[in-house]
């Protein structure tokens, strides 16, 4: 009999972490049932009320499972950050208050966000599950990997024009010409200005990859949702300094309501 280990946890929601854009690779296989992968780990785990079962050991789930739901981060803390005046913020930390910033391998997140521009969800995730049949386990290929397989075959992916940038990358990154470690412990915005020096990575896409990669929560990505949202309710600018330190979190919040409300605008 596989091992379980079962928790109660407070601030987590799976379906809106699957739904809010931050990762692409966390399937539903039932009802509040979801598959998740971290590098070489892949584990399933339920939702009921609270209480969660990971179908791992109680060692997986503290070495691997704890971290990567970024567990140690006390979320109510920063959503009691929120301005009592903002309705806005308050309703999109309401409506999402499951969501965490994942702690995403970041080499998976640097492919994942060059695919992501100018894309849809179920497109970038049927990409990258094409990318990830390349591995015999289902895992996210390595650099190594993702650069013996040519241009002509990404494209078959569905990539577009995409393609090109992910082979470039994945041939400079397993020729040790770009080291994605070298990011790490950096300030964001030299982070973020090395990664933009990189064919194929704009300014949204270094700042997702910064957050979702890399975990710097300075990072706020803009993109037409997000530019929406600063233009109807914010027309002064963001209070940056007020969350300084957790503006990625807000982001979050804020992201997925739109897209949770732009769900629910009847088609024309």
């Amino acid at each position: 009999m596989s091992e379980k280990f079962i928790i109660k946890l407070k601030d987590l929601n799976l379906k809106q972490i699957a739904d809010s854009g931050q990762i692409f690779r966390m399937t539903e296989e039932g009802d509040n049932c979801y598959r998740i992968w971290f590098r070489k780990h892949t584990t399933l785990v339920e939702e009921n009320d609270g209480e969660f079962t990971f179908h791992c050991s109680e060692d997986e789930f503290n070495n691997v499972w704890f971290d990567y739901f970024d567990l140690g981060t006390d979320y109510s803390a920063i959503k009691a950050l929120a301005d009592e005046k903002d309705e806005y913020l308050k309703n999109a930390i309401a409506n999402g208050f499951g969501i965490r910033i994942l702690r995403q391998d970041l080499w998976e997140m640097i492919i994942s966000f060059i695919v992501s521009q100018n894309n849809n969800i179920p497109r970038i995730k049927n990409s990258i599950a094409k990318l990830c049949a390349l591995t015999e386990d289902g895992s996210f290929p390595s650099a190594e990997v993702l650069s013996k397989v040519s241009v002509e075959e990404l494209h078959s992916y569905g990539l577009g024009y995409r393609d090109e940038y992910i082979h470039r990358m994945a041939v400079k990154t397993a020729n040790g010409e770009f080291v994605p470690e070298s990011l790490i412990g950096l300030p964001y915005e030299e982070a973020k200005k090395l990664l933009m020096a990189e064919h194929g990575i704009g300014k949204k896409v270094a700042d997702c990859i910064c957050v979702f990669g890399l975990h710097m929560l300075d990072a706020f990505p803009i993109d037409t949702h997000v530019k929406q949202i600063l233009a109807a309710h914010y027309e002064d600018g963001f209070p940056f300094e007020r969350y300084k330190g957790y503006a990625a979190v807000m982001q979050q919040y804020m992201f997925y309501y739109d897209l949770e409300n732009s769900k629910k605008v009847p088609k024309k």
